[in-house]
């Protein structure tokens, strides 16, 4: 199978909008991934999220994967919620007692799920800080405002 990549909302925003500072950058990303034949695959999620700032047809659909939310996926991100939970308690965090599974920690169980996905890419550091609570995750990330362009060896 060949490798892909799962590409949240926040990239995607700063893909397509000039205006923005890491547009630059989500771009030469995005062409990496194209020159490549890697496949950038995009969860119905963050579709949904994008959504709200622009009209999801603008998104260059040609390159992209759709990737429904599934029930294996449901199940992988519950348990990587316990996970963070659990950790979070263990460094004293105050936890509500109704957690709710956040969006990335649904990509999450997606990229992990899906075997081809070996990066999630984002332009959230919050979710990075997120992603550092898993245990062993069995995919990388790349935070695309932190400059790790040599995560996969692409030229600067």
């Amino acid at each position: 199978m060949a490798n892909a990549v799962l590409l949240d909302s926040g990239f995607l925003i700063r893909l397509m909008n000039p205006e923005e500072a890491l547009h630059p950058v989500a771009m030469r990303w995005f062409r990496h991934f194209v020159e490549q034949g890697i496949v950038c695959k995009v969860s119905t999620i963050a579709l949904a999220e994008y959504g709200v700032k622009d009209d999801i047809t603008h998104l260059p659909m040609q390159y992209l994967q759709i990737l429904p939310f599934h029930y294996n996926h449901a199940e992988r991100a519950a348990l990587f919620m316990r996970t963070i939970v659990t950790v979070k308690k263990e460094r004293g965090a105050i936890i509500q007692p109704r957690v709710v599974v956040p969006n990335d920690t649904k990509m999450f169980g997606q990229a992990s799920c899906e075997s081809d996905i070996k990066y999630f890419v984002s332009a959230d550091s919050e979710a990075k800080k997120v992603y550092d609570l898993l245990i062993q995750p069995d995919f990388g990330f790349i935070d695309i405002r932190n400059g790790e362009q040599n995560t996969l060896n692409m030229p600067r």
